[in-house]
């Protein structure tokens, strides 16, 4: 007989004793732990008394797969347990789309303010992967209509799952699209976590990243070829005082290098986090020339 809380301090002792990268989740090893067994076994984060429950036998045998998977595959935790949270909101996650980790969420839930001064009609959720950012962004703005928009398919049938888990799909329409190719009409709000890495960098992140889609992760041209494109194109779909939010993560230094003319809006985040760019529509289209 082991209790919850032997559980997560034997798991969290075994994490700690092999290499591994945290960084979908979590940032260390007991909080890996913690995440893992209480998602498995469908407990709350906040139950007082979890700790102290016994776990079964068959459930014992499936936490002890999965802290296999965790050290010998290096499979990240929410792929383990089919969940991830992002911005206090639950969300389905599996190797169709990228994990949600992005600082925009924090943004998201303080209203965008700055940029967005009065409640947007109409958000884009570019490049949306299981579409947690544009989700987040429906509760957020109760009266928006928002569209989630990406090349894959894959990406796009884990997002309609999302949309349904969270009861949005009146408000909520998927679109799949090459970047802005298949859509219509102009938003008041664009939000967008786009494909920014080298193919190079990709090789040699941690084997943790090695089971997300390639596919949202690498952007040729030093990782700037979709970002930049994104900018080109953003003040066509667009509404007068639009607002592009961007990130680009760790490639902010080679864009901010390449667009050493355009005076980018760098936000900073008090709970971590880089790379996310806010540009208006006129500000798009002074310095379009500056995209190419």
């Amino acid at each position: 007989m082991v209790t919850v809380g032997e559980y997560v301090e034997r798991a969290s002792a075994v994490f700690d004793g092999a290499e591994l990268f945290y960084g979908h989740g979590t940032d260390n090893a007991f909080d890996e732990a913690v995440y893992l067994v209480f998602a498995t076994l469908d407990i709350a984060f906040d139950d007082p008394e979890a700790y102290s429950r016994v776990i079964a036998r068959d459930e014992c045998d499936l936490l002890d797969s999965r802290v296999a998977d965790r050290v010998e595959k290096h499979t990240p935790v929410a792929y383990l347990v089919g969940q991830a949270w992002f911005g206090g909101m639950r969300f389905i996650a599996d190797a169709r789309a990228l994990i949600p980790r992005s600082p925009l969420a924090e943004l998201i839930a303080e209203g965008c303010a700055p940029f967005v001064s009065h409640p947007p009609e109409r958000i884009l959720d570019l490049c949306c992967g299981g579409g947690c950012i544009g989700i987040l962004a429906a509760h957020q703005f109760l009266l928006a209509r928002v569209d989630l928009a990406d090349l894959s398919a894959d990406a796009l049938s884990l997002a309609r799952e999302n949309v349904s888990l969270h009861t949005l799909a009146d408000r909520v329409s998927l679109r799949q699209s090459n970047l802005f190719e298949a859509l219509e009409g102009r938003y008041d709000l664009m939000l967008s976590n786009p494909p920014y890495v080298p193919l190079d960098e990709v090789l040699e992140l941690p084997p943790e990243y090695s089971h997300e889609p390639s596919l949202g992760l690498i952007s040729e041209d030093d990782g700037l070829a979709i970002p930049l494109q994104i900018l080109r194109e953003a003040p066509d779909y667009l509404s007068d005082g639009g607002v592009l939010v961007m990130e680009v993560g760790y490639s902010v230094e080679q864009l901010s290098a390449r667009l050493a003319q355009v005076p980018l809006l760098w936000l900073e985040f008090a709970h971590g986090g880089e790379g996310v760019l806010a540009i208006t529509r006129d500000e798009l289209l002074r310095y379009r020339d500056q995209f190419n």
